[in-house]
């Protein structure tokens, strides 16, 4: 499928790219590609040619044929160590309206960089696919890999465990809009688009090769230690209900730019979710 020079979306994309996120655009508010103007046209174009090129393989298929071809142009990659995903972390997570702080993805709350750790009030890293969902642990690979790595207040990383991924529950202190219950935790609404396209990245990624487990998604609770999670037809909604905004776009770039050198396709092709699943 080839981009067309002209989508809202290259315009939007272009711009996460090359200049940096305004301080309106708060993370995980939903926000529409900026209009076209002309002098952002040259720019837009360019972009869009660089993506074609990235996800050329791709282009056409659909289905299973789809999904193989993405895991082949994104398992390309650099890897990064698990302590060097706390740096890496206050570069994709930065507060676009305060470059001392991160936002915290369950919680929307602005932190300071340095407040990272293990106590009550500090911020850690999440697992958004659970490292017990196929035992990889820490292990750099799946364990280290940013597309699904974010910070998070201790508190409530420590909440949301290993759960997979439902409706419903009781509200989560220090997440305001996130509810959770004995088997699932429900993310506030501005982000459950970023967290279903984080999983579906990981489903694409890590298909049993790399010495780690294949990890895939179904459309229970409960996977426990299995290299499953849940579930799909509300990872699929969320995508629809809450589509990329600028802060998950420069997100990807800042990855791809600077530390794996791979992208999440689903963040530039939310539409490819429904053509593999």
């Amino acid at each position: 499928m080839r981009i067309s020079r002209l989508t809202p979306w290259a315009a939007g994309l272009a711009a996460v790219a090359l200049v940096a996120v305004p301080a309106a655009a708060s993370a995980g508010q939903q926000e529409t590609a900026a209009p076209r103007t002309p002098g952002a046209a040259p720019a837009a174009a360019s972009a869009a040619a660089a993506y074609d090129t990235y996800y050329a393989p791709a282009e056409g298929k659909t289905g299973a044929a789809l999904k193989a071809a993405l895991h082949d142009i994104v398992k390309t990659q650099s890897k990064v160590s698990y302590d060097g995903v706390w740096n890496a972390l206050k570069a994709t997570d930065q507060d676009p309206a305060n470059p001392n702080n991160v936002i915290l993805l369950y919680s929307g709350r602005s932190q300071s960089k340095s407040s990272n750790g293990g106590g009550a009030n500090d911020w850690n890293r999440e697992h958004v696919w659970a490292k017990s969902h196929g035992d990889f642990g820490t292990a750099t690979g799946p364990g280290t890999d940013l597309h699904h790595l974010r910070p998070e207040d201790v508190t409530v990383n420590s909440t949301r465990g290993n759960k997979d991924f439902d409706k419903g529950g009781s509200p989560v202190s220090e997440a305001p809009g996130s509810l959770t219950d004995a088997d699932s935790f429900e993310p506030r609404d501005a982000v459950k688009g970023d967290v279903a396209r984080m999983l579906l990245y990981m489903a694409v990624r890590y298909d049993g090769g790399d010495g780690f487990a294949d990890l895939e998604l179904n459309d229970k609770v409960n996977n426990g230690s299995a290299p499953l999670f849940g579930r799909i037809s509300l990872l699929k909604q969320w995508n629809e209900m809450d589509p990329p905004d600028a802060f998950e776009q420069r997100r990807n770039q800042v990855i791809f730019d600077t530390y794996q050198h791979n992208r999440n396709p689903f963040i530039d092709h939310p539409e490819w979710v429904e053509s593999i699943w």
